[in-house]
């Protein structure tokens, strides 16, 4: 019996993964009259064939037509790349008009087009040597890696250029996802948020097949920490670079705050606050498949949430993949945390002092797991945080506080009318 149950936990997490690359549906914040802010988007990326870039240590594959994509096995050297995403309508107008129409028409599909490496870093680790009782990189090597990091940093600076957004939006995915399902999510996530930064999908070695892929794609994650952390630290020295926001799922909130633990710890090591020498603004974790006691150890005792503007956690405590992911590890999950792992008090003290926000979604359909991205009350949450800076419970995003200390998402959320957001605004 525990065979078979164990077996059954596994499939569940096996599929834990958004399964098609249709836009979600539109946001609740986009209905009953109220429009999408298509003014404020940029005239450069008012197309249905947006840019998306990618940072990923897939292994490359190449089709017999020489089309680039990427596969589950790892890679040593980290590749920036950029990829059209295709929105299934016929114009921008028809786009916008689908994007804010109730009921009526819906986007078909997101097709990743062809994908196009920019820059290949060089192997990692580089070779070193003992001299003077120090490890120094070989010279040549270091050479090769920097020169790497400087188109990277080129590359961004362009696009800042072309769009003049400054900000920064980075995804990160879960296991079981695809390299197209990495880039198609993002696009969901950008183009409801306004289109107001740069995309940047963080794609790691997942999909593992098989009734192991779960445990598989759990170290891949651990082995993609290094190229996360690389990937912040060169956005971060861009001086055009504003703030950077980071919206990760499921096993992904792992790799990321791994990399942004390990980033916190070194720049106060240098003497600087983290927040500032980072750039971080607003970190969302979705569905997290976190310990719960890891994160008390690790993160808050190490004042983690002090990079941040605010981090918005958003919980389901019927997350059946998390549920299953509590079993076979033997410890709770973030993501599904209810009132008797998260007590009151605590609550409230992250709330206070460390701007940790606790965000129950209620009445998700299905195994509830993906709901950050096809769930129209979460998405509109997701998409006022980013776009107002706002914190949870004032005009801009009116969630109800809960008494147990959790931030409470109803369905029909936002209840009460917003103000026209085409102009950002902050009512903390």
């Amino acid at each position: 019996m525990r065979r078979i149950f164990l077996a059954c936990s596994c499939l569940i997490l096996m599929a834990c993964a958004p399964q098609n690359v249709a836009l979600a549906p539109p946001p609740n914040l986009y209905l009953e009259g109220r429009n999408y802010p298509s003014a404020a988007v940029p005239p450069v990326l008012r197309n249905v064939s947006p840019r998306m870039f990618y940072v990923t240590d897939r292994a490359i594959e190449l089709s017999p037509d020489g089309e680039i994509s990427y596969n589950s096995s790892r890679s040593n050297s980290m590749a920036l790349g950029s990829a059209q995403v295709r929105f299934g309508a016929e114009d921008w107008d028809d786009l916008v008009a689908r994007t804010s129409t109730d009921g009526g028409r819906r986007i078909s599909r997101l097709d990743v087009q062809s994908a196009t490496e920019l820059v290949r870093f060089a192997d990692v680790p580089l070779p070193n040597r003992r001299e003077k009782g120090a490890l120094i990189f070989e010279p040549d090597a270091l050479t090769s890696y920097n020169a790497g990091a400087q188109a990277f940093q080129e590359a961004i600076r362009a696009e800042i250029a072309r769009t003049g957004n400054g900000r920064i939006l980075i995804f990160t995915h879960g296991v079981r996802n695809d390299f197209d399902r990495a880039l198609s999510t993002l696009a969901n996530l950008w183009h409801y948020a306004g289109r107001n930064s740069i995309p940047v999908a963080f794609t790691w070695p997942a999909g593992n097949s098989g009734p192991l892929g779960y445990f598989r794609d759990r170290e891949a994650g651990d082995f993609s920490v290094f190229h996360a952390k690389e990937l912040l630290r060169l956005l971060a020295e861009i001086p055009e670079v504003e703030d950077i926001d980071i919206v990760a799922h499921s096993r992904g909130t792992d790799v990321m705050t791994k990399a942004l633990r390990e980033l916190v710890i070194y720049h106060r090591g240098r003497g600087v606050p983290p927040k500032i020498a980072m750039k971080t603004g607003t970190l969302i974790l979705a569905a997290a498949d976190l310990d719960t006691g890891v994160v008390r150890q690790r993160l808050e005792a190490e004042r983690f949430s002090e990079a941040f503007e605010q981090i918005n956690i958003y919980i389901n405590p019927n997350d059946g993949a998390l549920r299953a992911a509590s079993l076979l590890t033997n410890a709770p999950r973030l993501g599904s945390a209810t009132s008797e792992s998260l007590k009151l008090e605590e609550l409230q003290k992250l709330r206070k002092e460390g701007l940790v926000h606790f965000i129950r979604v209620e009445n998700v359909k299905g195994r509830g797991h993906s709901y950050f991205r096809s769930n129209p009350a979460v998405l509109s949450d997701i998409v006022l945080a980013l776009r107002t800076r706002a914190f949870p419970g004032g005009t801009l995003r009116p969630l109800e506080d809960g008494e147990d200390g959790f931030w409470q998402l109803h369905p029909n959320y936002p209840l009460e009318r917003l103000p026209d957001l085409v102009v950002e605004g902050s009512d903390r």
